[in-house]
């Protein structure tokens, strides 16, 4: 199991390092002086380039890698041009809306997709099963930013339950920040819901023709108990890859979804970041968007080796 650590760990630490070297060179190439966008057009050569200088802009490339990826690994990143606060800080506040979202939005397509997955399964070829894979086909067919308006006009709108958009924030209102993110949670869990109950329901059927699964139905064992007892848990490893996939991405940021509810997280900062060419903002949570994905990966083979210890023996 030791080795079986050291070697993902590695593996995850040179992958990093050479995101953060993609990242930084593809930004490094692009057409712009950050100097000019702080300082306006009208500014003087003289003070450009002083200004190149305190920020060591004029540097060479590896010399300026060098210096970011310090700063990086010290935890504090580079400095926005627009908010002139450190990059750290703004990707700490909007992680604070972004995290809860990303797992609420999970936790509500897990809930959701593994009791449909397994009771498709377990009804294949009938109505039952007809009716959960019609229902799946249409939550992959709906964009996840058109699902959110319907559910505005729903629950907004017209009943007036939720908020339309905004977030007051945690210390402020506690339960108001918990409402504000409902609906944009059940918008992106709805459709990953569709996703996840298609693959449950697929690797369900799999597993459950194995000879093991026979045999334990032979011994006289309930169908509850073969079920979840001996297939479920060979059944949720693939399962797991997208599981992981999917939170990534949501840490990284549902951009469209942050947008069409006005919500203050990572993927509205990259978004305006971007227009506002605050290029250290763009950089620091590209590659910050681009290590969490990694990372919940790295996490989702870690538990691997949980769910199937042969893993775990693997040379």
């Amino acid at each position: 199991m030791i080795g079986y650590l050291v070697k993902k760990t590695t593996s995850l630490l040179i992958l990093l390092v050479l995101v953060s070297l993609v990242v930084f060179s593809v930004l490094f190439v692009l057409p712009g002086d950050p100097a000019q966008i702080i300082l306006g057009i009208n500014a003087s050569p003289e003070t450009l380039a002083a200004l190149r200088t305190r920020l060591g802009l004029d540097q060479p490339f590896l010399v300026q890698y060098g210096q970011w990826l310090g700063s990086l690994i010290r935890g504090s990143g580079g400095h926005s041009i627009t908010y002139d606060v450190p990059v750290a800080a703004l990707i700490g506040s909007r992680l604070a809306v972004t995290a809860p979202l990303a797992f609420m939005a999970m936790g509500i397509a897990a809930v959701l997709a593994l009791p449909l997955g397994i009771f498709a399964a377990r009804h294949q070829n009938r109505p039952q099963d007809a009716a959960v894979m019609v229902g799946t086909q249409l939550g992959l067919a709906i964009p996840e930013f058109w699902l959110g308006i319907l559910l505005m006009l729903l629950f907004s709108v017209h009943w007036g339950i939720f908020s339309a958009g905004g977030f007051p924030g945690w210390s402020e209102n506690f339960w108001g920040s918990l409402k504000a993110l409902f609906l944009p949670a059940l918008a992106l869990g709805l459709i990953r819901a569709a996703i996840l109950a298609r693959l449950i329901r697929s690797s369900m059927l799999e597993v459950l023709r194995e000879d093991y699964v026979r045999t334990a139905r032979a011994k006289g064992l309930r169908e509850r108990t073969v079920v979840y007892g001996h297939a479920l848990k060979n059944a949720l490893i693939p399962v797991l890859t997208i599981f992981g996939l999917q939170m990534g991405q949501l840490l990284a940021g549902a951009i469209i979804i942050e947008n069409v509810f006005t919500l203050p997280g990572l993927g509205r900062l990259v978004f305006q970041a971007i227009g506002q060419r605050d290029l250290p903002v763009v950089r620091d949570v590209v590659v910050f968007m681009a290590a969490g994905v990694v990372i919940v990966n790295f996490l989702v083979d870690l538990s691997y080796a949980g769910v199937d210890p042969r893993i775990r023996l693997e040379r």
